[in-house]
């Protein structure tokens, strides 16, 4: 019997979501508690590995068990072995043909960004940060230039496994919540940055090196005319650095309809 899991994490006290030796993955605590559960070895298959301090809002596993529990069981019984940043969201009995990495026909990734003359203190690990005005007109400019089918070896990371570096990326947004009056000695407002990607998939730190890219095009240190020189460079030497994973959260994979899935993204009203 094949079962999928929504899962969702805070991946600050992680290295990323992917098994290693020393145990400290969401994988790695996934499948323990799993195998505890079931009272057997559990294997999961992810729609979406994530790096070490990316948050997961909504990923999706499959693995394979003799052991028929009901849904909300798996789910229960699951938490109780996981810990207290880690948490199935559902869990559902899936055809043997489903597999959360190959069934998803996208992927979507938000970023919150503080902007701020102070670093976050309650927020910090959950959002990253700049410390001077970006210019949103100009970040949604350059971002447009990457919609569509490229060539993204520029934004790739030297480790990333990837067969091709050819993605299409099919969405991006750029959104700020404005303070009501800005900042009395600043002259401008403090605020929080919301920058949603969806693409079929994404190469590995694809979207963290846009991101350095936008903000680089934001703060005005590049105009928005360089993003298409980084992208048809083919170069990673010819982006900005990779920015920090803190404020990354995985929103979940696209699945078609046929597979019955519950919705893969939850509100997260929460977030800035």
């Amino acid at each position: 019997m094949r079962m999928a899991l929504g899962v969702s994490y805070n991946g600050q006290g992680y290295n990323g979501w992917q098994s290693q030796l020393s145990g400290n993955t969401v994988q790695d605590k996934l499948e323990a508690a799993l195998g505890r559960f079931a009272t057997h070895t559990v294997s999961t298959l992810c729609a979406g590995r994530t790096d070490s301090g990316v948050h997961g809002l909504m990923q999706v596993v499959h693995f394979d068990t003799p052991l028929r529990r009901p849904n909300a069981s798996w789910v229960r019984g699951t938490n109780t072995f996981l810990p207290p940043d880690i948490a199935v969201q559902w869990a559902q009995q899936v055809p043997d043909s489903f597999h959360a990495r190959a069934s998803a026909t996208a992927r979507r990734y938000a970023y919150v960004l503080l902007q701020s003359p102070v670093r976050p203190s309650v927020e910090s690990g959950r959002v990253g940060w700049v410390h001077t005005p970006l210019n949103g007109d100009a970040m949604r400019q350059a971002a447009s230039i990457l919609l569509g089918e490229h060539d993204f070896t520029s934004f790739r990371a030297s480790a990333c496994q990837a067969k091709t570096p050819v993605k299409t990326i099919k969405r991006i947004e750029i959104t700020d919540s404005r303070a009501v009056a800005p900042h009395p000695e600043l002259g401008w407002s403090p605020c929080y940055w919301r920058f949603e990607f969806e693409a079929n998939a994404f190469l590995h730190h694809m979207i963290r090196n846009i991101m350095g890219c936008l903000i680089a095009v934001g703060s005005g240190k590049q105009p928005v005319s360089w993003m298409q020189s980084v992208l048809n460079a083919r170069s990673r030497d010819a982006a900005a650095p990779t920015f920090s994973p803190d404020g990354l959260y995985f929103l979940g994979p696209v699945y078609d309809a046929e597979w019955k899935l519950p919705e893969s993204t939850p509100p997260f009203a929460w977030l800035p």
